[in-house]
This record gives structure tokens, C-alpha cells and sequence, in this order.
């Protein structure tokens, strides 16, 4: 029987610690050690569902200033 040792598995990184990963590679800043943390606790599919959000979001308020400086 094999017991999985908690201490083992790796922490899933909180929706606020991917949304600031994904927000400071927005911008193109991180901190050495911030980055070696997000590289255990981030998961791929996390990352890429934030980043889609994250520029989807962007897109649109994009969109939404340029009507309304053009109207």
C-alpha cells in the first residue's frame, strides 16, 4: 500500500497568486524568488486559463476606450 506524504505534493498556488503571476508577465516584472515559488505551486492550466482571462479582459477594455474617445 502506498500513503502519499502531504509534505510531498506540491501546493496549488491560490486564484490571487496567479492572477499576480500572470499580471507581472503582463508587464514584463518578477522577482527572482517569486518566480522560483510560481514554478512550484503554478500549474500549466492555471496559467493558461488566467493568461486567456487576463488578455480577453485587456482586449475589451481596449475596445471599450477607443468608443468611447471616438464617440
Amino acid at each position: 500500500m502506498v500513503v502519499s506524504d502531504p509534505a510531498a505534493d506540491p501546493r496549488k498556488a491560490t486564484p490571487l497568486q496567479v492572477a499576480k503571476a500572470v499580471l507581472s508577465a503582463f508587464i514584463g516584472i518578477r522577482r527572482r524568488a517569486a518566480h522560483e515559488r510560481d514554478l512550484v505551486t503554478l500549474t500549466p492550466v492555471q496559467v493558461i486559463v488566467a493568461g486567456v482571462v487576463a488578455a480577453v479582459i485587456f482586449v475589451l477594455s481596449l475596445v471599450l476606450l477607443v468608443r468611447f474617445i471616438t464617440s
